[in-house]
């Protein structure tokens, strides 16, 4: 699964903008409108890339930053702040609170997209990288391929995303509930038991023969590919 970003941002026209822009990219993305909004989220399931406005209602956006920074859960989250301050004074104090990049408005969007993109590099490399391999399988997000050994696994599209949201999480133990979330949707209307049903198909489209079984079903809790 590709990187998840958080936009906090409340000018309704520019969020659905850059939804719309990091979406086509192929990441995930969710929008808070207030600090408070992205406090909930935030704890809820952690982003691999906050993209946070200043000037906010309630909770200013250097008053939420300086609280990630302050959380130890929070506290290593990558920071692009976005604002209308463009003097060297605000930047600087931008910076200094826990921002790891600094955007001034009006923007350029391919320019917002390479920033994005350079942090998560550094930051999350597995949430980026074309080819996540572990073991006998690869799964090659640009070609949309999944090999075992030498054997090539077809795999519907949902298939795909629940392998792809297994490896990037390889050893972590994966409830029903982030499994839906993270492949799904948070907003999707799925039961639990549909997880059940295409964790089956998986297992089927990747074991032949005598091959090992990558997902483990720990009871009670979900599963997990790979070593707990």
């Amino acid at each position: 699964m590709s990187a998840k970003v958080l936009i906090v941002e409340d000018e309704a026209p520019l969020a659905e903008m850059l939804r719309y822009n990091l979406e086509s990219e192929g990441f995930r993305v969710s929008h808070a409108e207030t600090g408070e909004e992205a406090l909930i989220l935030l704890d809820e399931d952690r982003p691999d890339l906050v993209v946070l406005d200043w000037m906010l209602p309630g909770v200013s956006g250097i008053e939420l930053c300086r609280r990630l920074r302050s959380k130890p859960d929070s506290r290593n989250v990558p920071i692009l702040m976005l604002t209308a301050r463009g003097e060297e004074s605000d930047r600087i104090r931008g910076l200094s609170t826990g921002a790891d990049d600094y955007v001034v408005k009006p923007f350029s969007l391919p320019e917002l997209m390479a920033r994005v993109k350079a942090i998560l590099r550094r930051t999350s490399p597995d949430r980026v990288a074309e080819v996540i391999k572990i073991g006998d399988i690869e799964l090659d997000r640009a070609a949309h391929r999944v090999t075992r050994g030498l054997r090539q696994v077809r795999l519907g599209p949902t298939e795909f995303r629940l392998l792809e949201f297994l490896m990037e999480s390889s050893g972590r133990v994966l409830s029903r509930t982030q499994l839906l979330d993270g492949v799904w949707g948070r907003d999707a209307f799925v039961d639990e038991r549909t997880v059940d049903v295409h964790i089956g198909r998986l297992r089927k489209a990747l074991i032949r023969g005598n091959e090992r079984d990558p997902i483990r079903t720990v009871r009670s809790a979900g599963y997990v590919f790979g070593d707990a």
